[in-house]
């Protein structure tokens, strides 16, 4: 089964082919953009179908990144993951960058229960634990840096994602630290879905209100009728 993955949840606009079947990824395309990513997503797809040498007709499901992340970038990957699996007919599959975050930190940590937490702003960072077995234990959710740090001198995880350096150095402590980004490889996402059923189309996880608020200062008053 071809999977084609598709992250642009933080700064990166990426996209890959994996082979399930050979457990070997065929092809990919990555740019880091920061910002603008629907204008960019559905190049990054064809570079890397045409890097893997297949045509959209082959790819058999569809993965994609649904936050915690950017609220305009989720939304950019998760529209064109349910626009492309509607027009081939193939199911979309949605992972979060923390659970990915997760699975990249126990490769290099095996058997290791995994804390990640992103985000800038201390006072509310997006975290999640996972087992030593890879089961999330405590989904994702806002919390404080003072509560992270307790709960890192405590169950003593290996600390990933942006804001694991932070956490770290609240705790004070000797602590291992997994990747240090906001999102993680794009293949890491293909591998999660190749071992997951295709289930509802995917949507944004959104744990925070988004930043952009409606105009007030310049609003015209409702006309009575």
């Amino acid at each position: 089964m071809k999977i084609l993955a598709i992250d642009t949840a933080a700064s990166l606009c990426a996209a890959c082919v994996y082979d399930s079947d050979a457990r070997a990824e065929a092809g990919r395309a990555v740019i880091d953009l920061g910002k603008g990513h629907a204008e960019h997503v559905m190049r990054v797809i064809g570079e890397a179908l045409q890097a893997a040498d297949t045509a959209y007709d082959a790819v058999d499901a569809v993965a994609v990144s649904v936050g915690p992340g950017s609220f305009t970038g989720v939304r950019v990957g998760v529209a064109a993951a349910r626009g492309l699996a509607l027009a081939l007919k193939i199911p979309a599959i949605g992972v979060t960058t923390l659970e990915a975050l997760a699975v990249e930190a126990q490769d290099s940590f095996p058997g290791r229960p995994v804390l990640v937490v992103v985000g800038n702003r201390p006072d509310s960072l997006a975290a999640a634990l996972y087992d030593a077995t890879g089961a999330c234990t405590q989904a994702p959710a806002l919390a404080s840096l003072d509560r992270l740090a307790e709960s890192a001198r405590a169950a003593r995880p290996v600390l990933a994602g942006n804001a694991a350096p932070l956490v770290a150095e609240a705790a004070a402590g000797d602590v291992d630290l997994g990747p240090q980004r906001a999102t993680a490889d794009i293949g890491v996402y293909a591998r999660i879905a190749a071992g997951r059923p295709a289930g509802e189309s995917p949507r944004p996880l959104y744990l925070r209100a988004p930043d952009a608020r409606p105009q007030t200062a310049y609003a015209l008053p409702l006309k009575e009728r």
